[in-house]
């Protein structure tokens, strides 16, 4: 086994907060896997955090404080983590996107913009000019490519499984201009055929008015308890209380059992992209 590489605690927040974290543990005489005994949380998870690879979830750093007897630090540094600098993300955001690289499931419900993670380039764009307009050519293009590489997860051909239910009226009322929304629908199929997502399409005329006003994502792990995000245009939600997240999981299985079958799904995608290249949507 190679030298342990110490963490340069000056180099962000996070990276403070994992230095400190292994030297209380280490200074207590305790291992990974004693520390996160009682938790939700596996001893990997617990590892990444130290090296300042994770941000560290508040209710596991209420549980740090009691086993380390912190008296409250870790809980107290949740909120310096939280508001240090997130990169390409909104700050809302930021968590979630270092979730879903370590998600074994995610499950969304669209209903009214296509998820980022199927989003071609022109996508992003009209979305970054409706929400952002005053933004110069070249903050777009750097938000653009840097919002493309959320879509990689899907190089993996194992992980993470992704399964999203589209509402009908994202295909038929395009964001984009004809040939670019084909190309969008196009990515999305393409996805499916190499059966790295299951697609689902949920007619228009089926009730779901309970749904309507939010999104929904839906992410499981293996080491870590599952959650539920929701958004608008200018902020996010991300919930953890295991009773909450059950209730939209059932609602979701609800809206999936409503919905069109993959492989129909699919062939709507796919008949959808040809009749807006040729003109003959309606």
């Amino acid at each position: 086994m190679g030298a342990r590489k110490d963490i340069d605690g000056s180099a962000s927040v996070p990276a403070f907060y994992g230095k400190e974290l292994r030297w209380r543990r280490e200074k207590a005489g305790l291992t990974l896997q004693q520390v996160v005994e009682g938790s939700f949380y596996g001893v990997s998870y617990l590892s990444e955090i130290e090296r300042a690879q994770r941000r560290m979830p508040e209710d596991l750093a209420r549980h740090v404080d009691r086993v380390l007897g912190a008296d409250g630090f870790f809980e107290r540094c949740c909120e310096d983590v939280r508001n240090a600098p997130q990169g390409q993300h909104a700050a809302y955001f930021a968590p979630v996107a270092e979730k879903e690289t370590r998600a074994r499931t995610i499950e969304e419900w669209a209903n009214a913009l296509i998820p980022g993670l199927l989003h071609t380039g022109p996508y992003i764009r009209a979305i970054i000019h409706a929400t952002h307009p005053l933004d110069s050519a070249e903050e777009v293009e750097t938000k653009v490519q840097k919002r493309l590489k959320r879509g990689r997860l899907f190089d993996d051909p194992k992980r993470p499984e992704y399964w999203v239910i589209l509402h009908e009226s994202l295909l038929r009322h395009p964001l984009l201009p004809p040939l670019e929304m084909a190309e969008q629908l196009d990515h999305i199929a393409s996805l499916a055929r190499r059966r790295r997502i299951v697609p689902q399409v949920l007619p228009w005329n089926v009730a779901t008015q309970p749904f309507m006003a939010h999104s929904i994502k839906l992410m499981h792990f293996d080491d870590e308890p599952s959650f539920m995000y929701t958004e608008g245009p200018y902020y996010g939600q991300l919930i953890d209380d295991s009773a909450i997240v059950n209730v939209y999981r059932k609602a979701y299985d609800h809206l999936r059992a409503a919905a069109l079958s993959s492989q129909a799904s699919l062939d709507m995608l796919e008949s959808t992209a040809e009749d807006l290249r040729n003109g003959t949507l309606r």
